[in-house]
This record gives structure tokens, C-alpha cells and sequence, in this order.
């Protein structure tokens, strides 16, 4: 067995298990809220260890991670109604002021430089996929439900995305996309991929109207997700892709046989959740 098809044997199994979890961690509140808690808490891990390699950077790794999953754990509990005060954001807050309060006794030559990479981590990691609580946590009056097909579809329409550029993009890419950061990129990929997740997009808008879900998004709305998903994922990619050029990177790492680290799986989706989140709330502001 050559090593191209041995690599692509590992990336298949990998990929398919990675699909078969994502997807039936929403299946149940509580499975969805494990699964990122963990996702949330292996992304930080990692990402603190690679800004760490950096000379002259110094990020608390444990405690940095600790934070960001508490964190992801309180908006869950608040969203879900679990917990009915805000108080448990307390914990979170001292834990922040401790991380700036800390390089006062580190004697670091640089602190503006770990206080800068400390928090970076908590705004591009932690408060990103800490929003997929508000997309699986709706309000109707005072009630609160568990709605798995908005978490689940901004997935779908990446992964959709990404099936779609890579195909378009290798039959009809021509036209380079964002070559100073990621050449492999074309506009007709993106395209293609648009236009891919606007046919499923039209697909779950069509099957939701003939269902008794408790919220009902029109398929001009679910095609409007499916837009901002497409949109924010790519620039999503092109950051995580600005971050491992600037630190020096292929891969974040290799906790996911044959796609890399947590970075490099979660990365269009850490631009893509707050997004959605946006759009949500755009339209409830509107109608």
C-alpha cells in the first residue's frame, strides 16, 4: 500500500467518524454540550502550545483552557435555563483578571505580548464556539427548548462548502481567491461552493416548512444563512490560514489523522457560529 493511499484511507475513517459525532452530538442537549465543551477545551490546549513556541511568548496554558471551557459551560448553562443568573459569569471574570494581573510577578520581558496571544484565545476560540449554545437554545415566551437543526445545519453548510470549492475548484479554479495567504483558494470554488449550500440550504427550508418545528425559518431566510455561513467560513479559513503563516505553521497539529489539529477542522466555524448567531438575531429584529 503506497503512502498516498494509506493517507487517504486515514483521512476517509477519520472523517467519517469526525461527521458520525458532530452529527449525533446534536441529537441531544446535553451530548452537544459535552462534545464542545471538549472541542472547546482541546482548541485552547492546542492553540496555547503553539503561540507558546514563539519566543518570548508565555500564555498560561492550563489556565487559559480551564477559563475558555468554563466559559463555554456558563453560556450553556444560562442559555439553556440551567442556570437562571448571570452570577455565573463571576468565576470567569476573576479568572480573566488574574491572567492580566499575573505578569506583574512573571517578569516577562514582554507582557503586552502574552496578554495580547492570552486573550486572543479567548476571543477567537472560547466566545466563538461558546455561541453555538444561543443557536441550539431558542426562547419561545418562557420556555426554552433544545433546537438541533440551526447548530447542525451551519455545519452542514460547511461542510458543504468545502465539498463544493474543492470540486469547482479543481475542474474550473482559475482565479486566485486570497493568494498572499491561502493560494490554493479560487474564486470559482468559492462560487461553486456557494452555490452548492444555497441548494441544500433551499433543501432543510423546504423540509422545516412541512414540519411542526417550533421555530420556522422561510427558505429566503434559511438561504440567507446559508449565505453569511459561506461568507464568514471562508474568511473563517483565511484567518486560521493568516494565524499558522504568522507563527510559522503547516498544520496546528495532528490530533486528527490526516486534517490536522483542532485548529485546522474548527476553523471556519469559529467565524461562522458568531455569525449565524448575528443573522438570528438580525431577523427577529426585523420581523
Amino acid at each position: 500500500m503506497t503512502p498516498k493511499i494509506k493517507n487517504l484511507i486515514t483521512r476517509t475513517i477519520t472523517g467519517v467518524l469526525f461527521v458520525a459525532i458532530m452529527v449525533t452530538c446534536f441529537l441531544r442537549p446535553l451530548a452537544m454540550v459535552f462534545v464542545f465543551a471538549l472541542i472547546t477545551s482541546l482548541t485552547l490546549w492546542e492553540y496555547a502550545g503553539l503561540v507558546n513556541e514563539n519566543k518570548g511568548t508565555s500564555v498560561n496554558r492550563f489556565i487559559s483552557t480551564v477559563a475558555g471551557t468554563y466559559f463555554f459551560l456558563a453560556v450553556a448553562g444560562v442559555n439553556s435555563g440551567f442556570i437562571g443568573t448571570n452570577a455565573v459569569f463571576v468565576p470567569y471574570l476573576l479568572t480573566i483578571v488574574y491572567l492580566f494581573i499575573s505578569e506583574l510577578y512573571t517578569k516577562a520581558n514582554d507582557p503586552i505580548n502574552n496578554w495580547a496571544y492570552t486573550m486572543f484565545g479567548q476571543m477567537y476560540i472560547a466566545l466563538p464556539l461558546s455561541m453555538i449554545n444561543v443557536l441550539a437554545f431558542r426562547q419561545a415566551g418562557n420556555e426554552t427548548y433544545f433546537y438541533y437543526l440551526l447548530p447542525l445545519s451551519v455545519f452542514i453548510f460547511l461542510w458543504t462548502n468545502d465539498t463544493g470549492a474543492y470540486c469547482s475548484g479543481s475542474l474550473f479554479g482559475k482565479h486566485k481567491l486570497f493568494p498572499r495567504i491561502s493560494p490554493a483558494k479560487s474564486w470559482e470554488g468559492s462560487i461553486g461552493g456557494g452555490i452548492l449550500v444555497l441548494l441544500v440550504a433551499a433543501l432543510i427550508g423546504y423540509l422545516e416548512t412541512q414540519s411542526d418545528a417550533p421555530i420556522n425559518l422561510s427558505i429566503p431566510q434559511w438561504l440567507g444563512l446559508g449565505l453569511v455561513v459561506v461568507v464568514f467560513g471562508t474568511w473563517g479559513d483565511l484567518v486560521e490560514s493568516l494565524f499558522k503563516r504568522t507563527i510559522g505553521i503547516k498544520d496546528s497539529g495532528n490530533i486528527l489523522p490526516g486534517h490536522g489539529g483542532m485548529l485546522d477542522r474548527f476553523d471556519s466555524s469559529l467565524m461562522a457560529i458568531p455569525a449565524s448567531v448575528v443573522y438570528l438575531y438580525s431577523l427577529t429584529l426585523v420581523q
